[in-house]
């Protein structure tokens, strides 16, 4: 009987090939352009011989597609994917630090409070938690578009971080600009705290880590707390003539438990005695010298801060890039 053949076109070299016709088909394999063949091993480049049909008979029938739709980096590019996420790994635990500070600061002053819940945009600890969360959020865009190569939370990362360092920019300018301003608005506030410490638990918390912080006392003397109501030597209270606690020069008095009396008379006293006792000079003229002997670190601190954004932003940049390149390669 006559053997009959079956004529076969290699998809690869466009050449007719023979054989039986109750010998086995060759595989289907999937066009070439689909896979990347950095990434599939053993894979001979130039096949000669048995594997002129463009594939190996052996390898082929263990393909398959998910194994190859991932592309490879170089030595360099792997190095700086893994550093961009470490760097924003560090950035991300930070962010997360400061939140769990704000959160506390919150829960600890019990301003989430039903009560107390109307004056929480004038908390400082709602700064914290906002740029913790913030802070937090970019570097986890940052850390999952290295790790996972995606381009679109490293693209997210990119606009956030142009987006701040505008908004900084831009405050260091406005700051500048109207510094003058910016201090006697300070000082109307800080009188309104005066007048109110015992009224607000944000504005007492706040004078007073600027008191003890500053090692001030008052807004332009600690005569400034004549003007309140508690304060003042007529009232009829314990607290008559007296100052804050964080006016004190030594509020511990040598102990471990503040002296929440330690300026209670001091206004009543020459200022010969009073001066070792509590401080005489207000937190506004302190600000100023402050603001002024520190002007050389504040800067450092901005550049700092800059660069440290400039630098996120180059990884970012260049992981993107890398991606970019190394698809182009499959």
């Amino acid at each position: 009987m006559r053997e009959k053949r079956l004529t076969v076109f290699s998809p690869f070299r466009g050449r007719e090939i023979g054989g039986d016709e109750t010998s086995a088909l060759l595989p289907k394999v999937n066009p070439p352009h689909l896979f990347c063949p950095s990434n599939v091993q053993g894979l001979s480049p130039n096949p000669t011989g048995e594997e002129e049909m463009g594939w190996p008979r052996k390898q082929a029938r263990h393909w398959h597609p998910l194994q190859t739709a991932y592309h490879s980096l170089d030595s360099f590019s792997s190095c700086v994917k893994y550093l961009s996420f470490f760097w924003n790994l560090v950035f991300f635990v930070a962010g997360l630090l400061i939140l769990a500070i704000g959160i506390w600061g919150l829960f600890h002053k019990e301003s989430l409070a039903s009560e107390r819940i109307t004056y929480l945009g004038s908390d400082p600890m709602l700064f914290f938690v906002l740029a913790g969360l913030v802070a937090s959020t970019m570097s986890l865009l940052g850390c999952l578009g290295a790790l996972f190569e995606n381009t679109c939370f490293l693209k997210l990362l990119c606009g956030g971080i142009i987006t701040f360092m505008i908004m900084e920019v831009l405050g260091a300018i406005i700051f500048f600009s109207l510094r003058h301003q910016i201090k006697a608005s300070l000082q109307d506030s800080l009188t309104a705290a005066v007048l109110r410490y015992q009224d607000d638990a944000d504005l007492q918390f706040i004078m007073n880590e600027i008191q003890a912080g500053l090692q001030c006392c008052g807004v332009e003397s600690y005569q400034d707390w004549k003007t309140n109501l508690y304060f003042n030597c007529s009232s009829p209270g314990v607290q008559a003539c007296g100052v804050p606690s964080s006016c004190c020069l030594d509020p511990l008095e040598n102990g471990t438990i503040l002296n929440s009396q330690c300026g209670f008379g001091t206004l009543g006293l020459e200022e010969f005695a009073a001066q070792s006792i509590i401080y005489l000079g207000g937190c506004v003229p302190q600000l100023s010298r402050w603001l002024d002997d520190h002007t050389g670190a504040i800067s450092s601190y901005f550049v700092f801060l800059i660069v440290i954004e400039i630098g996120s932003l180059l990884l970012a940049t260049k992981l993107q890039a890398d991606f970019a390149f190394a698809k182009t390669r499959c």
